[in-house]
């Protein structure tokens, strides 16, 4: 198996969670009509249920008749991953971790329960199957048996285990566990980094488990978000699969995020999750937008992963041909672009350290820095990975430390040996402070800590907060080279930064201006922030050779309101470090690009893709139309000579000036997505 490059790249994920109260499960199913539809949707690979969260099976089981759904008419395992295969279509097969209402309600003392002994999730009498299962109980013993029987009566190409979360729990079972390893079950830490560790040695062992018996089986654990947290335990993985759904929580910035870091741990294959759902699972009898489906799906293949639209069978058994329809519009399209993305890797000039390393994340609330940093450098197409404190640093031009990242010794002298030869390092607001916060730990920042600046009424420490109404914000003058394109006068600067003084050796780039007082309810003016009294205080830009750093947390900043400013200052900084970076345009800032190599093919192609997603209702944001571009200049570094620029798939030549060691070209349209192929 290639571990980097073995995932077909038109895939579904077929949710079955099935009620026991509707009758005529699987009663219309037809093999040949369901793998018909598939095929001709140019799908090659579907994963089916063999368990689903209501914890019923969905194939006749002797092991565990009781758990067969009440009202199944028919094998729908067997006969789904016999019509597949006939076609060629591959068949991972689904089973439930953690979520199981038929076992939560027989074998209740199987559940997680809180620091108050309740059981963790769903309530008696509300709507779910939300209750947490504990695999350090007898649980993982049903597991296996269900996971052998599976391998037994079918031929087997993977498992998707879902569900597979860390939690801290109280149980017998887990105190027990707890105690025997020489930990304190009362200790709500202790308890938080067994839930972890627990959980990890569940992935190893059941890997291990199902690799015996058959060892070419793909294996995935979801947690519907793939981060940090995982790469101690990437061997256990076959490959990443990202659930990352737009319109179900995730939004349009988690994918990106989390592929940017996937796509270099473990050194395995990534697919990637969206839905034909207009919002999330089990939005029965719904359809995506088709321009959303073609940007997630075309975005999808542009970073390197391969796609997955997830559905849901109806529980008679009758694929639904409209969503088909939908997808094999999109799918035909991936089909025709799979040779420009076929063993492609990407090309990365910048690093970005996350902080979830030490923050920690959910699919639906990743760091606020990390999605600010992300969404201005994508705006401005440059090309990056985000990496943390294990990655191999040495092959980037920059390194981006947003706005928390602590620096311990061994970091500290990682980075300042990373700058000492010849690298370039930005940090924003707390970003090389040491992990207790007291001073930089990173010295090649010309900086250190002045004070811990002011406090609010209740003596919290207001810097990086934000507060509605500009209470304690300041405001940076720009000049000079890093205030390019800004009018040099004040500009608010909303969050509160880090009070630091410039050491003998650094530069100031830009001072800070302060207000003539903080907004309290002793002194205020108007309805927000105080204006500026014209004094100048500490820096809030400093540059110590080709390190730059900036009080202010302005990536969490762009987060949450996004200052034209707070992007240009950074970019500036960027180009005074980067000044020719990997790809350039002068289309707008709505183009997202990257550059992939194709090694074996001898060339790179540049991905530009278009769409706008838009808030038209509360919930999410959605794309409708796609609006073309025209005759978009673009530049492309690069230190070999260019044979030949080619649109694709059609082939189609487009004239190319190679000097000073840039490759530049004018892209005749960008209608949704165009790749462009630099062949050498």
């Amino acid at each position: 198996m290639n571990k980097r490059d073995f995932l077909p790249f038109r895939q579904i994920h077929l949710d079955f969670h099935t009620s026991e109260a509707i009758p005529g499960i699987g009663a219309d199913f037809d093999p040949d009509e369901f793998a018909d539809t598939l095929a001709k949707a140019h799908v090659n690979s579907i994963t089916i249920f063999g368990r689903c969260h209501h914890g019923w099976i969905y194939y006749p089981s002797t092991k565990h008749p009781e758990r067969v759904h009440p009202h199944l008419e028919t094998n729908l395992v067997k006969e789904q991953i016999e019509a597949c295969h006939k076609r060629g279509i591959r068949c991972p097969i689904y089973t439930t971790v953690q979520w199981d209402h038929y076992t939560s309600r027989t074998h209740p003392e199987w559940l997680m329960t809180d620091e108050m002994g309740m059981i963790q999730g769903t309530p008696p009498f509300e709507a779910g199957f939300y209750r947490w299962m504990n695999v350090n109980s007898p649980y993982t013993d049903f597991l296996k048996e269900h996971v052998t029987e599976m391998l037994e009566l079918f031929d087997v190409d993977g498992f998707f285990f879902d569900i597979v979360q860390p939690r801290p729990s109280t149980d017998p079972y887990t105190q027990d566990k707890m105690r025997a390893a020489g930990l304190d079950p009362a200790s709500a830490s202790e308890r938080h980094a067994f839930g972890i560790e627990s959980l990890h040695d569940f992935k190893r062992d059941m890997s291990a488990f199902v690799r015996n018996i058959h060892p070419d089986c793909s294996i995935f654990y979801n947690a519907g978000h793939v981060g940090t947290r995982q790469r101690s335990v990437a061997n256990a993985y076959s490959h990443w699969e990202l659930e990352t759904l737009p319109s179900g929580g995730w939004g349009y910035q988690h994918f990106p995020v989390t592929m940017r870091y996937a796509r270099n741990v473990g050194g395995i294959d990534v697919l990637a999750q969206t839905g034909k759902f207009h919002t999330s699972w089990g939005d029965f009898h719904s359809f995506k937008n088709l321009a959303a489906l073609q940007y997630e799906c075309f975005r999808i293949i542009a970073m390197g992963a391969k796609c997955m639209i997830g559905d849901q069978l109806p529980p008679r058994g009758r694929i639904e041909k409209h969503v088909y329809e939908l997808i094999g519009q999109v799918y035909a399209e991936v089909e025709e672009k799979e040779p420009w993305c076929q063993g492609a890797t990407p090309i990365s000039e910048i690093a970005v350290m996350t902080p979830e390393e030490w923050q920690g994340a959910r699919a639906t609330s990743l760091p606020g820095a990390i999605k600010g940093v992300s969404r201005v450098l994508e705006e401005a197409s440059h090309q990056f990975d985000i990496v943390d404190s294990q990655s191999d640093l040495s092959g980037y031009r920059v390194i981006v430390l947003p706005d928390q990242i602590p620096v311990d010794d061994d970091l500290a002298a990682k980075l300042d040996g990373y700058v000492a030869n010849g690298g370039s390092l930005i940090a924003t607001f707390e970003s090389g402070l040491s992990p207790n916060k007291e001073d930089f730990a990173l010295s090649c920042l010309g900086v250190e800590k002045a004070s811990d600046g002011p406090k609010d009424q209740n003596g919290n420490l207001v810097r990086g907060s934000n507060f509605t109404r500009g209470d304690y914000l300041n405001y940076l003058l720009p000049q000079g080279e890093i205030g390019a394109g800004l009018p040099p006068t004040e500009h608010a600067m909303y969050m509160r930064g880090m009070d630091v003084t410039a050491k003998a050796v650094a530069e100031i780039l830009a001072p800070l201006i302060m207000p003539h007082f903080d907004r309290t309810w002793e002194h205020f003016c108007s309805h927000r922030q105080t204006p500026s009294s014209g004094e100048t205080g500490n820096p809030a830009i400093v540059r110590n050779g080709n390190a730059i750093y900036f009080a202010n947390p302005i990536f969490s900043q762009y987060h949450q309101n996004a200052p034209l400013w707070c992007k240009r200052l950074f970019l500036n900084a960027l180009e005074m470090l980067l000044p020719t970076p990997l790809v350039s345009h002068q289309g707008p800032s709505t183009i997202f690009t990257t550059l992939n190599e194709q090694a074996t093919e001898n060339r790179w192609v540049l991905h530009l893709l278009h769409y706008i997603p838009e808030r038209r209702g509360v919930d999410f944001d959605v794309i409708e139309d796609v609006i073309p571009l025209y005759n978009v200049p673009v530049s492309v570094r690069v230190d070999k000579q260019v044979t030949s620029v080619r649109s694709a798939p059609n082939s189609a030549a487009i004239p190319f000036e190679q000097n000073d060691g840039s490759v530049s070209f004018t892209v005749p349209e960008i209608n949704g997505h165009e790749m462009v192929a630099l062949a050498f």
